[in-house]
């Protein structure tokens, strides 16, 4: 652990990007960078270090300080990063980021490192077993022409087939690529003209997808995805009580990681969280909330009560 913490800590970040910059910076810009990447409290230790000399990092100048780094400086991985990369190419979903002549070019470099890790000694207790086949080549090619496309910001034709099985055709933006843990699938966001002009954002199950095609007309300007999203929220969040009992508040928040949320705390051992989301993530989030425990309660909203109960009850009577 203590060679990990060296490695990764943040103090170790935020030097490593301030030492790669060739340009010569002010002890204001290295604040701002120190605030910006880590804490401020970290400036009490790096600060006093760098301007001492005790660190000699940099060359000063007058009030300018210079990397002492040369511009042909190569960093070379640890025998940790490159276990962590040999583990990494085991997982079948890095298939979707590199071609295959990639994926054998550094099976190559790393056919000497012992992997970290092994799929096979990750159990996923609480993940359901159709995850999508990221092995497939139809399904890897899409997903490459819509990373492509979200990087462009260009329209692409796309053949889907709707949970209702009906076929559907449309024009679409893609605008964020998602992976649910849950799931063990990707979606993607999608921008949709409306008949208005104005954008709507689609949800789209990348193993649906029959077919995808890039066209040549690209969005004009950006659109604030997050804006998008935020205006598709019920008016209501989603209202959980947190009885901090064998670590339940930092496994609710790992939990519930990626969703927007507001948590306060109520007493010394209870919190409530506010989660907000929209009819897409809506039976998601449901299957999520009754996986977590008995330390959580749904406190509303209403519409969100109701569809619990009408779980829980559809749940009892296949039991019976």
């Amino acid at each position: 652990m203590e060679l990990f913490s060296e490695l990764y800590s943040c103090y170790y970040q935020v030097l490593r990007h301030l030492l790669l910059n060739q340009n010569a910076i002010t002890m204001q810009d290295i604040r701002a960078q120190i605030i910006e990447e880590g804490f401020e409290e970290s400036m009490l230790s790096i600060i006093p270090k760098l301007e001492s000399g005790t660190w000699n990092l940099f060359t000063k100048d007058g009030e300018l300080y210079l990397s002492k780094l040369s511009p042909s400086f190569l960093e070379p991985l640890s025998d940790l990063e490159k276990s962590y990369l040999k583990a990494l190419l085991s997982d079948s979903r890095i298939g979707l980021f590199l071609t295959q002549e990639q994926l054998e070019a550094l099976n190559d470099m790393l056919a000497s490192v012992t992997p970290l890790w092994k799929p096979e000694q990750l159990y996923y207790y609480d993940r359901f077993a159709d995850g999508d086949p990221y092995d497939d080549e139809t399904y890897r090619r899409n997903f490459r022409v819509l990373l492509h496309a979200q990087k462009k910001r260009q329209y692409v034709d796309i053949d889907y087939n709707a949970p209702s099985g009906k076929r559907v055709h449309h024009y679409y933006v893609p605008a964020r690529l998602e992976y649910s843990v849950k799931n063990d699938k990707f979606r993607l966001l999608a921008f949709k003209h409306t008949g208005s002009r104005a954008m709507r954002l689609e949800l789209l199950n990348i193993a649906r997808i029959q077919n995808v095609r890039t066209t040549e007309k690209t969005l004009a300007s950006a659109v604030d995805l997050n804006a998008l999203i935020q205006n598709s929220y019920y008016k209501e969040p989603l209202r959980l009580r947190i009885v901090n009992e064998r670590n339940a508040l930092e496994r609710a928040m790992l939990h519930f990681a990626n969703y927007e949320k507001n948590t306060v705390k109520i007493d010394e051992n209870t919190y409530e969280c506010l989660i907000y989301y929209n009819q897409n993530m809506e039976t998601e989030l449901l299957i999520e909330v009754l996986s977590f425990g008995p330390m959580l309660t749904v406190l509303g909203n209403e519409k969100f009560l109701d569809l619990l109960k009408a779980r829980l009850e559809r749940q009892t009577q296949i039991c019976i």
